[in-house]
């Protein structure tokens, strides 16, 4: 039967176990937003997973929402990226780079010229931001004219040829948890009433004219997208998720994507407090590779593979805590404890100095 430890072909990645991580904002970026010596020794010691899904990386300048995020839209970035993506080659490991832009989950202190935030309508969500010196209130965002659109497009597919340029093995384009192709899907935050607004069929739009343009510029069996179709991350709701999301990935199956990724759930909270979701209707629909996302153990993701539910369990946390998740899931050996307190900051704290088992 199909576990955690069988290897899988995703597109063109052969992956040697069905462990995923999972993209994690670890903000510890240099100058100018470029990945540092440090996150390469980070990304090598978890090069044992099936395959690394990459902290999101701002597509464009605008695409930033916190500090010391990595970004995929500079010549240095690109190079800086490269350390990276040589030292998870170097250890036998495949990653993914994850294409990000927050839309209005940012501020003008981190915007180019203290500019606004874009958004598809103007509405401000709740909530502060760190700013790099202090928090500050989100602002209500700029909304998106409909000829800024193919722009924004085009910025997808560049940064998807600049992880390429980079040495990534693929990309995720990063479509959920709140952040701008996830804020055009929903109703609570897309009033738009041009081909962008209204209809889920409008809604969804821009999602997979950007999706086309990536796979067109990478190819689709290098490609994937992350979803969350009930996370309240940054404030978003939806008048009908159900439906909303069986559309949309009804409307991925044409491209022949590597893969999907589902986060369940809502984010932190307790399994008891999700929204209810039949995420066996996503799997039923979809047609290719399916990657879970959020609160498994290692039983239930072994669970989870051999009912079928999915073709691979992402890790988070664990993985955060555990560099050698995949030898530990492999002799039952006892887990790490993330330090919570260290997620976001804290240098090599935290982050590279999680003990190994040989340790």
């Amino acid at each position: 039967m199909t576990d955690l430890f069988t290897p899988a072909r995703f597109g063109d990645l052969e992956l040697p176990n069905r462990i995923v991580m999972s993209s994690l904002t670890r903000c510890r970026a240099g100058a100018g937003n470029v990945p540092t010596p440090l996150m390469v020794e980070y990304y090598r010691q978890r090069a044992g997973v099936g395959l690394i899904l990459s902290e999101a990386s701002p597509i464009c300048a605008a695409g930033h929402g916190y500090p010391r995020t990595p970004g995929i839209h500079t010549p240095e970035q690109i190079a800086g990226w490269k350390h990276v993506t040589a030292a998870v080659h170097g250890a036998g490991g495949r990653i993914a780079l994850q294409l990000w832009h927050v839309g209005r989950i940012s501020h003008p202190a981190l915007q180019p010229g203290g500019a606004l935030p874009v958004a598809p309508s103007a509405i401000r969500p709740a909530g502060r931001v760190f700013t790099g010196s202090d928090m500050q209130d989100y602002v209500t965002p700029r909304a998106l004219d409909t000829d800024e659109l193919p722009g924004l497009v085009a910025n997808y597919a560049e940064a998807a040829r600049n992880a390429m340029a980079a040495g990534f093995d693929a990309v995720e384009v990063h479509a959920g948890n709140g952040y701008l192709l996830d804020q055009f899907l929903r109703s609570s935050s897309n009033q738009r009433t041009d081909a962008y607004g209204g209809s889920q069929a409008n809604r969804a739009r821009l999602l997979l004219e950007v999706m086309q343009a990536v796979c067109e510029a990478v190819g689709s069996a290098r490609v994937g997208v992350r979803l969350s179709p009930v996370t309240r991350a940054n404030g978003l709701s939806d008048d009908d998720p159900q439906g909303l999301f069986e559309y949309v990935v009804a409307q991925l199956n044409p491209l022949g994507l590597a893969f999907l990724d589902i986060l369940r759930g809502t984010g932190g909270a307790p399994q008891e407090a999700w929204v209810p979701f039949d995420y066996a209707r996503l799997r039923a629909l979809y047609r290719g590779n399916l990657i879970l996302n959020n609160a498994f153990d290692f039983a239930g993701a072994q669970a989870a593979l051999q009912a079928g539910e999915a073709d691979a369990i992402a890790f988070g946390r664990l993985l955060l805590a555990n560099p050698d998740l995949v030898e530990r899931f492999h002799r039952g050996a006892p887990l790490n404890t993330p330090d919570y307190e260290t997620f976001y900051t804290g240098e090599a704290k935290g982050y590279t100095d999680y003990p190994a088992l040989a340790d």
